[in-house]
């Protein structure tokens, strides 16, 4: 089953990310690697939750900020490759939660993308992983995340 049927079976749409605000790309690709640059759980252009988690954020919402943040991540490696069949593998995911003082499940919230990007892309979406908690993120996201694929 191809990559966007899989979407289509598990009713995901990949969003449409507006252009960078700064000076950078959301995803690049060097000879067979695509690095996406980190996206945090916006829909166009807006973030769809603020705070930190263990204070203003739960854990199911951090997840479900993750789980946005991939996707996000996804469409811009899309942009740049086209086609997400030509993924070989997810080599590294790399999470950083905004975490409360005493916040020690990082892992959990970046569960989150790691269960969804396992599901849309099956065996190549098996990856290294790092979850960092950090005191904060750009414009009071809870969570970002980025990527590091290998391609056909």
């Amino acid at each position: 089953m191809s990559v966007a049927e899989r979407l289509i079976q598990l009713g995901i749409q990949l969003p449409q990310l507006p252009a960078p605000a700064f000076n950078y790309v959301s995803a690049r690709q060097y000879g067979s690697f695509v690095f996406s640059s980190g996206h945090t759980p916006t829909v166009n252009g807006e973030l769809t939750v603020r705070g930190k988690l263990g204070a203003d954020v739960s854990l199911q919402q951090g997840q479900e900020a993750a789980r946005l943040c991939v996707l996000n991540c996804l469409a811009a490696v899309a942009g740049v490759i086209g086609d997400l069949d030509r993924v070989e593998s997810v080599l590294k995911l790399t999470g950083y939660v905004a975490s409360a003082p005493g916040f020690v499940d990082q892992p959990a919230v970046i569960n989150g993308a790691s269960a969804l990007i396992e599901e849309i892309l099956g065996e190549h979406g098996r990856h290294a992983r790092t979850a960092l908690g950090l005191a904060e993120l750009p414009g009071g996201a809870p969570v970002e995340v980025d990527l590091v694929l290998a391609l056909r």
